[in-house]
């Protein structure tokens, strides 16, 4: 099986994915960690603040890690804001079979009320080097387009809001 976690930026994606490679042993790919890999190698001109065009340039690429474990029968998760809403056409149904996604999204009472909890909670998996772009506005702002988009999309989405509970088992 391979799940696949999405969500705006500081949501607990890779917190999620920790916890799952703990409780069910299923490695997980973070879309982050590919990202830098490619930008500090050089095989890639984007920087970390191209959002937009990153998904279009890592999507293929995760996409097709997706199909090859399903086709080795292997179990994977894969976690990142990188993953377009609209993933499932990628895939037919033989593959779609293999696939659990979730997207967490924070809701805006949520964010106005724990702000401080998530600036405090960025780094407890990964290291954030420059964190200065996360203001309460643009979180909110990212969630209420991930919410929408989750809609507009019929995506299986788990709302944090009054408080951060994330319960999502295999």
């Amino acid at each position: 099986m391979v799940v696949v976690i999405a969500g705006a930026s500081h949501t607990g994606k890779t917190q999620l994915a920790q916890r799952l490679l703990e409780k069910y042993g299923y490695p997980y790919l973070s879309l982050d960690h590919l990202k830098m890999g490619l930008i500090r190698s050089g095989q890639t001109r984007l920087t970390p603040s191209d959002d937009g065009e990153l998904t279009a340039y890592l999507w293929p690429i995760a996409r097709e890690i997706v199909k090859t474990a399903i086709e080795n029968r292997q179990n994977l998760i894969v976690e990142g804001c990188y993953i377009p809403y609209d993933w499932e056409k990628d895939f037919d149904g033989a593959y779609l079979s293999h696939i659990r996604y979730v997207c967490l999204v924070m809701s805006g009472d949520y964010i106005r009320h724990h702000f401080d909890s998530i600036r405090r909670y960025a780094n407890v998996i990964e290291t954030r080097l420059d964190d200065t772009g996360c203001t309460m506005e643009r979180l909110m702002a990212e969630n209420r387009e991930a919410l929408r988009q989750c809609r507009l999309h019929r995506q299986n989405y788990l709302l944090i809001d009054e408080s951060y509970t994330v319960n999502f088992e295999l």
